[in-house]
């Protein structure tokens, strides 16, 4: 890759926060390219970036005129695959300027692996990309800290289970920031919100859609006609969800618990059918309901939640509330190992600490990234060496760029040469055409080549003044 010159001074803060909101990884952070152990390590600190040290144009920072739309006037349209129809459809929020979105969070029982990276990097970016519309978002991703799961892995350990599902949660924030994912808007846990499912699991029973087994509730699967519309499993093709062991009690197989007795050892809480804990499936269905109410927007998570979790979050609202609960069903692709898909059931995972000890976080992002959210990705240390080269790449740009614009200290005074706007506007347009049609990223990352290599053209060239390359970096990071 050649010597390259070690950086001592803060690193160009226009930043990421100056890219539109979808495409943003945002500045390093903690995270240098030093650390010996990873591969393609490079041999400079990106960890000195620092909000306070934005060069001013005119006394404003440009991270304040980072030209993003004000939440309340969606600019363009946004077009997103319905997994309930099978197709694109146009996306119209139920209340004008406001969504709503939920995305399934992990069970928090051990460390995530680039599977779960990749349903939090891809939600992120449809998050990023809604605010960029002018959408004002409500964002609510779940822990899941109370699950028979968690329960074997406490027991294997020795370990009480919330205070074991708590630290998992905690090791999953600080994966999800060196990611660069934005924070939801909020992140509900399964052990702070029985009152809530309990409340649920009442009214789908008074409404016949569930019934009671000594302690157990059960749905009832043949009571609810449209058991299957998500999935297009037949109810007699259905079986038991994998969490849930075929228990003779049950009226029909497919039926699942919405609440679990207390077993002797495992956490349980006091309801109505006696001290139990909740089902797998309700508690997404209460959470959701209590921050977005029975009817909104999005819906999301991994391809693999479509049945039975999914299909049975679907019943289990209609149930309670008698009414279709969700507008758009959204899933992306799994993350494949020799074909097939990456699960820590199979053995045949990376927790997203591995793969940062070997690359660093932004270029997994950018792996992520760099194939469409809905198709397979095939895990590859060559395309993932591939990424860190080209997140070096956007960085040394802009460190180079603060190197001319460091020696100025005045505003925009000059014309940028027509054939550098050609280029410039041919990515803007790239950029909202892309990401409005499905979120296409790979065609925005491959569209971001002819601007970056433009800029280093006339950097390198030296064809650009001072002023004019403020005026350009200007005009290149911000648009509507």
């Amino acid at each position: 890759m050649g010597t390259l010159l070690k950086c001592n001074k803060p690193l160009f803060s226009i930043r990421f926060s100056s890219f539109p909101n979808s495409l943003r990884s945002v500045q390093l952070r903690t995270h240098s390219f030093n650390n010996p152990k990873r591969r393609n390590p490079i041999r400079r600190c990106f960890s000195s970036l620092s909000p306070s040290s934005q060069p001013l144009i005119n006394g404003t920072t440009l991270d304040k005129m980072d030209g993003n739309q004000q939440p309340g006037s969606p600019s363009s349209e946004l077009w997103l695959h319905n997994t309930m129809s099978k197709k694109k459809e146009l996306f119209m929020p139920k209340v004008e300027g406001k969504v709503g979105m939920y995305v399934c969070g992990v069970t928090a029982y051990d460390l995530s692996h680039i599977g779960h990276a990749r349903v939090y990097v891809t939600f992120d970016v449809l998050y990023r990309y809604l605010k960029h519309l002018g959408y004002e978002v409500c964002y609510v991703r779940n822990f899941t800290d109370v699950d028979d799961k968690i329960i074997a892995r406490a027991k294997e350990l020795a370990e009480d289970p919330i205070s074991l599902s708590r630290r998992y949660c905690d090791e999953f924030i600080q994966d999800m920031v060196h990611l660069q994912c934005l924070p939801p808007s909020v992140e509900p846990r399964v052990s702070d919100h029985m009152p809530h499912i309990i409340d649920m699991i009442k009214q789908i029973v008074d409404n016949g859609y569930a019934y009671r087994v000594e302690g157990d509730v059960f749905f009832s699967v043949e009571n609810f006609p449209e058991y299957g519309q998500l999935s297009g499993r037949k109810l007699e093709d259905n079986r038991a969800g994998e969490r849930v062991a075929v228990d003779s009690r049950k009226r029909n197989p497919a039926d699942f618990a919405l609440w679990k007795s207390a077993k002797e050892g495992e956490p349980f809480w006091e309801s109505p059918w006696g001290p139990g804990r909740p089902g797998w499936h309700i508690e997404c269905s209460a959470m959701s309901a209590a921050y977005l109410g029975y009817s909104f927007d999005i819906h999301g998570g991994g391809m693999d939640l479509v049945f039975p979790h999914h299909e049975n979050e679907i019943a289990q609202s209609c149930a309670a509330c008698k009414q279709s609960n969700v507008s758009y069903w959204i899933h992306n692709g799994f993350v494949t190992v020799d074909s097939e898909k990456m699960s820590k059931s199979l053995g045949n995972f990376f927790t997203i600490r591995e793969v940062m000890d070997l690359y660093h976080p932004l270029a997994l992002r950018l792996f992520l990234m760099g194939t469409h959210y809905r198709s397979p990705i095939n895990y590859s240390d060559v395309l993932l060496e591939s990424a860190s080269e080209r997140i070096f790449y956007i960085y040394q740009t802009l460190h180079d760029c603060e190197n001319v614009l460091s020696q100025h200290d005045k505003g925009l005074q000059e014309s940028i040469p027509p054939e550098t706007l050609n280029v410039i506007n041919k990515f803007h347009n790239d950029f909202s055409t892309s990401m409005s049609d499905d979120l296409h990223t790979p065609v925005v990352l491959a569209a971001l080549s002819d601007p970056l290599k433009t800029i280093n053209d006339l950097l390198h060239t030296r064809k650009v003044s001072g002023f004019k390359m403020i005026n350009l970096v200007h005009f290149m990071f911000n648009f509507k």
